[in-house]
């Protein structure tokens, strides 16, 4: 896996009591780098996140999909590109511990992108509500329906190819993010699986599913961009 370069990207918005808890269990002898992306945050994130050893850049438009393209857009900053980028969630609901089965099958040469499947692994009492579940559900049917790929889960535990990920040429700017990453990769035909990944309750309160609101919107949106691509 030395032969790899893995730059791990982290959208954040409002995570000061856990950021540094995710940065700290990544395994720094896998990962060239941790890039932390502040959405605006208005408290402690980017300090935690830089006294915890990751860089961090800002992000002002709102939205976890903004905060993923600038992401990228740092790294192809970068003099030498990264060969996988890993994304993941900065609330501590991901283990970052299982980050190397999740990269495994791109590094074995079996997949261009993996998605870490709660669904196929163990979710913590309570990590995920009903809502959740049922859009993960429904989403994934969808997906099968419309582009012919089978998936479990929406996760947002993934890892990709770089070049693969460029190709995708990702446009959403907030909830349709990782639906519109699956399908295009179905629709370039590029090798996907799903690995099993643990999920636990998040620290502090989730802006998405946490309200009414924010997972009718989530829900909205995610279906809008699996019609908006046939």
């Amino acid at each position: 896996m030395h032969k790899f370069l893995i730059d791990v990207l982290i959208p954040a918005y409002n995570e000061e009591l856990s950021i540094a808890k995710v940065i700290g269990d990544i395994n720094k002898q896998l990962v060239r780098e941790i890039v932390v992306i502040d959405n605006n945050s208005r408290d402690l994130t980017s300090i935690n996140a830089t006294n915890a050893g990751a860089t961090v850049i800002q992000e002002k438009r709102q939205g976890y999909g903004a905060a993923c393209l600038k992401g990228i857009t740092f790294l192809q900053g970068k003099k030498l590109p990264p060969d996988i980028v890993v994304f993941m969630d900065a609330d501590y609901s991901d283990r970052a511990d299982e980050m190397e089965q999740l990269i495994s099958p791109i590094i074995n040469g079996d997949a261009q992108l993996v998605i870490g499947s709660r669904a196929l692994g163990i979710v913590e009492n309570k990590a995920m509500t009903i809502p959740q579940i049922f859009g993960n559900w429904l989403a994934t049917r969808m997906l099968q329906l419309f582009y012919g790929v089978r998936f479990t889960d929406l996760g947002p535990f993934r890892a990709i190819r770089w070049e693969s990920l460029l190709s995708l040429k990702m446009e959403d700017t907030n909830y349709g993010w990782t639906v519109e990453m699956q399908l295009k990769a179905a629709k370039q035909k590029l090798n996907c699986v799903e690995v099993p990944v643990s999920y636990r309750r998040r620290i502090g309160k989730s802006k998405i599913s946490g309200t009414v609101k924010g997972t009718l919107l989530a829900g909205y949106k995610i279906i809008l961009t699996i019609f908006k691509y046939l």
